[in-house]
């Protein structure tokens, strides 16, 4: 009797054995149902609205802050450079958010690794205690980081490093929710490895941790760089007198005037946020970024 051959394609190079059920090919994505399409599309246009609305207002030609806009017109674009409060309080926003992305990037790394590798009573804990500045309410943390730099007399009331501070306890708890992510998937035996060959702690960490981790740490220093950025909440209690972020000082001109220019200085933040967001696109693989499984 002839003996039946069925081909199930083409031969592994090394002459292996294939695992049987395995697709060559990639894989298919599952589909989407088409409600949750449209729930995802509500929710985009619902987050992008106050964005265009924002920058239409930015570009009225009329004198005064109105919807919709009167014109199109560069005019207040113009008004944002020569108003000192605004190009001050951008540039001070700027620097402030790129020395909190510093701290909290490396304070948060180093939390996270310690949180992930230590075993020991009340971890969990300790996780949710540096997690929860991202439940509380910000205007109640602001609050009450000031009722202790007041009461403690330490001298941090108004002052920059007690702005900084405030910054840091908002925004490491993302560094720490990132790198945590990395970090679960990490093959400590890699870093094991290397000791095993000679390498010191941070030899280690620096040439085969840090690798491998890197998208984790890069998507909390942004996250961390954005959310300082528009800080408002924290810095409504923090901000000292000759240093004035930027949201605070939009929220000081909307107070008095109502001029186009506070909606101008708000193009420059959202396109210094878009840029970041598309920088963290061309650094980090998104894709395999977010298909991390925690265990």
């Amino acid at each position: 009797m002839a003996e039946m051959v069925t081909d199930t394609g083409p031969a592994p190079r090394n002459g292996g054995w294939r695992p049987f059920g395995r697709r060559n090919g990639p894989r298919e994505e599952p589909a989407v149902a088409l409600p949750l399409q449209i729930g995802a599309w509500l929710a985009f246009v619902v987050l992008l609205l106050p964005v265009v609305i924002v920058v239409l207002a930015g570009l009225n030609s009329g004198d005064h802050l109105t919807w919709p806009p009167e014109g199109l017109s560069l005019r207040w674009i113009f008004a944002f450079f020569e108003a000192s409060e605004f190009l001050d309080a951008y540039v001070f926003s700027l620097w402030l958010a790129v020395v909190v992305m510093v701290i909290s990037t490396t304070l948060g790394t180093m939390a996270a690794i310690f949180l992930t590798r230590m075993t020991f009573p009340g971890r969990n804990l300790l996780r949710a205690y540096f997690l929860s500045p991202l439940i509380l309410p910000g205007i109640v943390l602001g609050l009450a980081l000031y009722v202790f730099y007041v009461s403690s007399g330490i001298g941090l009331s108004r002052t920059l490093p007690g702005l900084i501070i405030g910054h840091v306890l908002v925004t490491a708890p993302y560094v720490i929710g990132t790198v945590s992510a990395a970090l679960f998937n990490f093959d400590i035996a890699l870093e094991e490895a290397a000791r095993s060959l000679g390498a010191g702690p941070f030899t280690a960490f620096r040439k085969v941790t840090l690798p491998i981790i890197g998208p984790g740490v890069a998507a909390g220093a942004i996250f961390a760089f954005i959310v300082s950025f528009g800080q408002f909440d924290v810095s409504l209690f923090l901000s000292t007198p000759n240093y004035t972020p930027l949201p605070i000082a939009l929220y000081i001109s909307l107070r008095y005037t109502f001029e186009p220019t506070a909606a101008a200085a708000g193009i420059f933040a959202i396109a210094l946020v878009v840029i970041s967001m598309l920088l963290t696109s061309r650094l980090i693989n998104i894709r395999r970024f977010a298909g991390i499984k925690f265990s």
